[in-house]
């Protein structure tokens, strides 16, 4: 007989379990509580009970743990500093959506070779949550694949649905069972109204095609999740930072019924993807915080050790350490002086 399945399959390896790799990975008490604690802390911004600015920065993804490690060390100090006003978390990226190919981050690809050894990557992916927690800095990350949040979610403070998967069905059924606060970015073109129904899709109860903490495919009942709202990130058609584009998001987000809570990225589309435009585009996003315009709760800034980006694959051996292989980053003295320059233009 002639076979109808499988044809275009090469492999298909069995994974850990989630439960299995959790309990390998365990979290401490005092990380769990420290989860739980700047998840609240995170939702009293959002719902505009805690008066300070959230900034969510850091590496454009995670492909060296030991650089990833020097920078949250550095972000740690600097933000036990800053925290009267502001609220920083890291971007801790493990998982990279590609317009066509490429490297898809640390848990797909941990050893940068297309070995794609993805039980190597969790496991690093939960060290690596689990020290920068120990540092007494909150976690953010964008979630891609809806099977990830089972071997990670416990230890994210924060997460993000991208402006490719802000339309998916999957992605706005996975955000509704997620435990934490979460951000829908707009779409790929910059329009709202694909973030506007996802914020309202996430909200409801769902049911879908999951896996179970034991690895075994279920039917998954979702509460909805009441803590979501919109990140602007500009697009194909332009940038979306500034105060008119705020102001009509403002009333689309009315409009459909919604509090109007508004992050801003100031990469992607919003600099047009030129690392040396970010801190004049983050310095207007918290000029219209500072005058008044409360409904921006935070923005989100891609920052590295070593400012700009390198070209990969290339041999491991000549990485410049500390420098993103996907989206150029502004440098360390640049992100801590612009750091100290929100803090003081917020007071």
């Amino acid at each position: 007989m002639s076979q109808t399945s499988n044809l275009h399959i090469a492999s298909n390896i069995a994974l850990p379990t989630p439960r299995e790799l959790v309990a390998e990975f365990a979290p401490t008490e005092a990380q769990t509580e420290f989860v739980n604690e700047s998840r609240k802390e995170i939702r009293d911004i959002i719902f505009g009970n805690d008066a300070r600015f959230l900034v969510i920065l850091g590496p454009c993804s995670i492909h060296d743990p030991e650089a990833g490690m020097e920078y949250a060390v550095k972000l740690a100090a600097l933000a036990r500093e800053l925290s009267d006003r502001l609220c920083i978390l890291m971007r801790v990226y493990f998982e990279k959506p590609r317009t066509t190919v490429g490297w898809k981050g640390l848990i797909m690809d941990p050893h940068l070779d297309g070995s794609c050894d993805i039980p190597a990557g969790l496991r690093i992916a939960r060290k690596i949550l689990r020290d920068v927690l120990d540092l007494g800095l909150p976690t953010a990350t964008e979630l891609l694949d809806p099977i990830t949040p089972q071997y990670i979610a416990d230890l994210i403070s924060w997460s993000a649905v991208g402006a490719r998967t802000t339309e998916s069905q999957t992605h706005r059924q996975m955000a509704s069972g997620l435990s934490m606060p979460l951000g829908f970015k707009n779409g790929s073109y910059g329009h709202i109204a694909p973030a506007i129904n996802a914020i309202k899709a996430a909200m409801q109860t769902q049911t879908f095609l999951g896996v179970s903490e034991d690895g075994v495919a279920s039917a998954v009942t979702t509460k909805g999740n009441p803590d979501c709202h919109i990140i602007l990130r500009g697009g194909e058609s332009g940038p979306n930072y500034g105060a008119d584009n705020v102001m009509e998001t403002i009333d689309e987000i009315k409009s459909a019924g919604l509090t109007p809570t508004i992050m801003i990225d100031a990469s992607h589309g919003n600099c047009a993807k030129d690392h040396r435009r970010m801190p004049d585009v983050f310095r207007e996003i918290v000029r219209q915080r500072a005058v008044g315009r409360k409904e921006i709760i935070g923005a989100m800034l891609e920052s590295n050790l070593v400012g700009g980006n390198q070209k990969f694959p290339r041999p491991i051996g000549e990485l410049t350490r500390g420098q993103s292989i996907t989206d150029a980053c502004i440098d360390w003295d640049t992100t801590e002086a612009l750091l100290r320059e929100t803090h003081a233009a917020l007071g």
